[in-house]
């Protein structure tokens, strides 16, 4: 018979906990990342007396390397930082705007003719990532962004073994790209004819060099010289439409986070063009029941959760995109009494069919990091797709984001294309605070599977009151619309469910209408550092090669 320790935590006792690790917690720093090595650099450099957004661009330029598919400075970027000087929360948005010479008319010509726009050069927006980069680093750097590219420069020019989580990546997509892409993808990335495998060693001196040309040039290297000559003399080539006059343009904004609170707890946000006031939404719908009698992983909780998902993305479809494209009804969406509304149309015996609620109109790497001066950081960036539009100009060894695949072509839509816009985009950094103070740094990559990452995340936590690493290691669902014939966004759709729910629950939701599917590699990532009583708290996502470390 085994005996327990007195005071034994009871959801032990029943095998209610989902924790694949412990959390790993730390008093000066702390860093969580999807790659060991992206996360020791971020701890290093937080020893040398970095501060937090020091160490998140040096784990961020390793990520594009090592993680190639996912990320890079071809691709767009987004933050919230946790100011302790101020006290405040600041977000950034750097987003890029479609190139100026291209119109709404070719595109919707060269769609009409048989044409994408989803990958290739049409796709192509300007990136994001190393303007944002220095913007947060001229705010909140202390070292050298020599010192902070560093460590990059010399993986990419000594190489690292390829993890699982990479190698799988390459091989989901293999077939799909070796029928298309041209020579300069060939040579960065599969230079033996095939992608690199587990275990082996790769190498990227392009990307080394890019690098150390914005080491020695600052932010003018990649937006006003040579990286951006090769970058328009690829597009050029391949009649493609970004110049080097859209890079120069380039300008993060620095935004107010917005927010929601969730049973005490304030949950926030960067307002649209991405996608992140949907988890918003669904929090408010959701504080309407009471999610934690259900019992975790119940048809209740999950239904009450598909619900108040596709109702809130019944809204972003109709309303989000690029605020200066469009009036968005922020207040009113996030506001106690819509949410209220919106909640009285979820029927708890059966799926429902739901329409915007006003009159009118995956590939990411999420990281976070904190330093013993209480500054946090929340960062995600992103190619979209994976290798993006899967153009990499020649010598410069990164491929360019196809974020113009986040355009609809619709007259009158908020999100239709238009040259110089900003599209919708799904890449979302999250936080939370309590009592004014900050309380958790977190965020899940994944496309659509963002928003709904967030909330589940969230739930866990407050109304299942799991700790940090648990929340992320509890099965997840994830709900995927389909779309009818009348341009009807959402409809039941379908929801993947991973292994841990129940028979008796997967019963109950097929009997109030659900599609049930099982799914693979679809419900994210997700990493978080948590700062209680003086100390951080760190987890990182057992479905990717991650890891939380502090010192």
């Amino acid at each position: 018979m085994i005996a327990f320790q007195a005071g034994w935590p009871q959801d032990r006792l029943s095998g209610k906990s989902f924790a694949t690790r412990s959390e790993v917690l730390a008093t000066h720093g702390m860093a969580a990342t999807n790659h060991p090595l992206a996360t020791q650099i971020a701890v290093e450099i937080l020893k040398k007396g970095g501060t937090a957004v020091d160490a998140v661009i040096a784990a961020n330029a390793f990520l594009g390397f090592a993680d190639p598919a996912m990320n890079g400075i071809g691709g767009d970027l987004f933050a919230i930082v946790w100011d302790p000087a101020s006290k405040k929360l600041l977000g950034l948005n750097g987003s890029g705007r479609s190139p100026e010479g291209l119109t709404r008319e070719f595109l919707a010509k060269h769609v009409e003719d048989g044409g994408s726009y989803s990958q290739g050069v049409h796709s192509v927006t300007t990136p994001g990532c190393v303007d944002a980069w220095f913007t947060l680093h001229g705010r909140f750097g202390k070292l050298p962004m020599a010192d902070i590219l560093q460590p990059t420069i010399d993986y990419a020019s000594e190489g690292v073994p390829v993890t699982q989580e990479t190698a799988d990546n390459f091989a989901m997509e293999a077939a799909h790209l070796s029928a298309f892409v041209k020579e300069s993808f060939k040579k960065v990335f599969m230079p033996n004819g095939r992608f690199p495998v587990k275990g082996e060693l790769f190498r990227n001196p392009d990307l080394a060099n890019s690098l150390s040309i914005l080491s020695e040039q600052g932010r003018d290297g990649y937006y006003k010289g040579e990286i951006a000559g090769k970058i328009e003399a690829h597009m050029k080539k391949h009649g493609g439409f970004l110049r080097a006059s859209d890079l120069e343009k380039q300008q993060a904004e620095w935004v107010a986070p917005v927010s929601v609170n969730y049973r005490g707890y304030d949950i926030w946000e960067l307002p649209p063009n991405g996608q992140g006031m949907g988890a918003l939404q669904m929090l408010a719908i959701l504080e309407n029941f009471d999610i934690g009698a259900m019992g975790f992983g119940s048809a209740e909780h999950l239904h009450h959760f598909l619900e108040a998902k596709k109702l809130a993305y019944e809204d972003m479809a109709a309303y989000y995109g690029d605020p200066e494209a469009g009036e968005i009804p922020i207040e009113t969406l996030l506001s106690e009494t819509y949410a209220l509304e919106r909640s009285g149309l979820i029927d708890p015996g059966k799926a429902g069919i739901y329409h915007p609620g006003l009159r009118g109109g995956d590939h990411t790497v999420y990281l976070t990091v904190a330093d013993e001066n209480g500054m946090m950081v929340s960062l995600i960036q992103s190619n979209a797709w994976i290798f993006g539009s899967a153009e990499v100009p020649d010598g410069l060894g990164f491929p360019l984001q196809n974020r113009g695949a986040g355009f609809i072509l619709k007259e009158g839509h908020i999100n239709d294309y238009a040259p110089g816009k900003r599209p919708f985009h799904t890449i979302i950094p999250a936080f939370i605070t309590k009592d004014g103070e900050p309380y958790m740094s977190f965020g899940l990559m994944g496309g659509d599977m963002q928003t709904q990452g967030h909330v589940q995340v969230v739930m866990n936590l407050v109304d299942f009151g799991m700790n940090l690493q648990e929340a992320g290691d509890a099965p997840r669902v994830y709900h995927r619309g389909t779309t009818s014939g009348s341009g009807h966004l959402e409809v039941v759709g379908d929801t993947y469910m991973e292994s841990g729910f129940d028979y008796e629950t997967r019963s109950k939701l097929m009997d109030k209408g659900h599609n049930l599917r099982m799914g693979k590699g679809i419900f994210g990532g997700y990493q978080a550092i948590m700062k209680k009583d003086g100390v951080y708290y760190g987890a990182s996502e057992s479905r990717k090669d991650g890891q939380a470390a502090g010192y």
